[in-house]
């Protein structure tokens, strides 16, 4: 039975911010110690060396088992950006021909950046949108494959909304028409079982399941050729240079395990949903509120909400004022006044879009912490409204 990890309170007040990042578990960072005390070279070839090639084998088993794939198809990478820009710009570089990729106008920015220097090497895309809700439609991703297309690029779980994508279905119509499949499962790995995907490359990234930060990778199944994005060894089947990170990927494999615990306890999987629930009954006080996604299957972790009459980036500051860490959209954009390309892409106005908050609480969550949560936003709320306009200016971050 894993031990328990660090409560969600703490220094930080309330933590619901764990789509941008969650904390260290306690079995991964025990891992990661480990791998520190390891002197070898995974690539030398002496006793020190076999002990951390040993430690390396030992992990990509135990990720492999999360992936739902044998260890040799593991791909040990930097994170989860790293992984998406081998998987498309790696497929665009080893292709033998015209080179077309299909890809969502809601994918993380690390899949659109490694999209547009696939297209900077020549590579035409196609970007689709999804219905109002957040869902691609796979008779879309039909509709657009061409004889040229190499790669359909389509993410598990939206990184903002929580919106799960048919990525199975999508597949099964990457391959009718000779195309591969990739998904970015970086929001889903440890929060859905990611078996049955029928995805032939699979990104994920240790930092949003309790494990380290800097450390990913990439499932990538047999008989698909990629071409390494960084040469100068022969490590990860020369698809990665680079000595690896054995303290990180020992962390991620140990946070890997834990995280598969969870997802076979069945109590645990209904606590998840029932944490969603009590808070967004709690966040309806603050009225006249608008769940973004609704209508869609989602990742119970993931609640995101306009708030009429405020701008989400100000309720967040003031939220950390009050130690409550939430976000008003991806990590990765953070501090950009333009309005969320998701929402945006979803057909939401622009004022709605910059109203937005991201809630997502985790597994140590508890339902006073979602509650107090819930009552000092829905406080805050009134406060910004009776100021005026949304456009005020904001509070200085404590």
């Amino acid at each position: 039975m894993p031990s328990p990890q660090a409560p969600t309170t703490g220094a930080a007040g309330i933590y619901l911010d764990h789509a941008a990042t969650s904390p260290v578990c306690a079995q991964a960072a025990e891992a990661v110690l480990r791998g520190m005390r390891i002197t070898g070279n995974p690539s030398s070839w002496h006793d020190a060396g076999d002990e951390a090639k040993d430690a390396l084998e030992t992990s990509r088993r135990q990720l492999a088992a999360m992936l739902d794939c044998a260890p040799g198809e593991v791909v040990f990478t930097g994170g989860g950006s790293e992984a998406d820009a081998l998987a498309i710009v790696g497929t665009v570089l080893a292709a033998d021909r015209p080179a077309h990729v299909i890809t969502t106008a809601i994918e993380h920015s690390a899949v659109l950046e490694s999209c547009a220097m696939a297209a900077e090497l020549g590579a035409e895309i196609t970007v689709l949108r999804p219905d109002s809700s957040g869902w691609i439609d796979p008779d879309d991703v039909r509709r657009a494959l061409r004889p040229d297309t190499v790669l359909v690029s389509v993410m598990h779980a939206n990184n903002e909304t929580g919106v799960l994508q048919p990525v199975s279905e999508i597949a099964d119509i990457a391959h009718e028409a000779g195309a591969l499949m990739h998904t970015d499962a970086v929001q889903t790995a440890g929060k859905v079982s990611l078996a049955d995907l029928s995805a032939d490359l699979v990104s994920v990234s240790a930092h949003k399941f309790y494990g380290p930060k800097g450390v990913g990778a990439l499932k990538v199944a047999p008989g698909v050729r990629l071409a390494p994005l960084i040469r100068g060894g022969s490590q990860e089947r020369g698809l990665r240079a680079g000595t690896e990170n054995v303290p990180g990927i020992l962390g991620m494999a140990a946070a890997a395990n834990t995280a598969m615990h969870h997802l076979n306890d069945p109590a645990f999987q209904e606590r998840r949903h029932a944490l969603r629930s009590r808070l967004l009954k709690e966040l309806e006080a603050a009225g006249d509120i608008t769940v973004n996604g609704d209508g869609a299957p989602c990742l119970p972790e993931t609640l995101n909400v306009s708030f009429a009459g405020i701008r989400g980036d100000t309720l967040v500051d003031m939220l950390a004022v009050h130690s409550v860490c939430v976000s008003a959209g991806s990590a990765c954009h953070a501090g950009s006044d333009e309005p969320s390309h998701v929402l945006t892409a979803m057909g939401i106005p622009a004022e709605r879009a910059r109203s937005a908050v991201r809630f997502s609480p985790g597994r140590t969550t508890s339902m006073d912490d979602v509650t107090a949560a819930a009552v000092r936003t829905a406080d805050l709320v009134g406060r910004l409204r009776a100021l005026g306009p949304a456009d005020a200016p904001q509070p200085a971050r404590a």
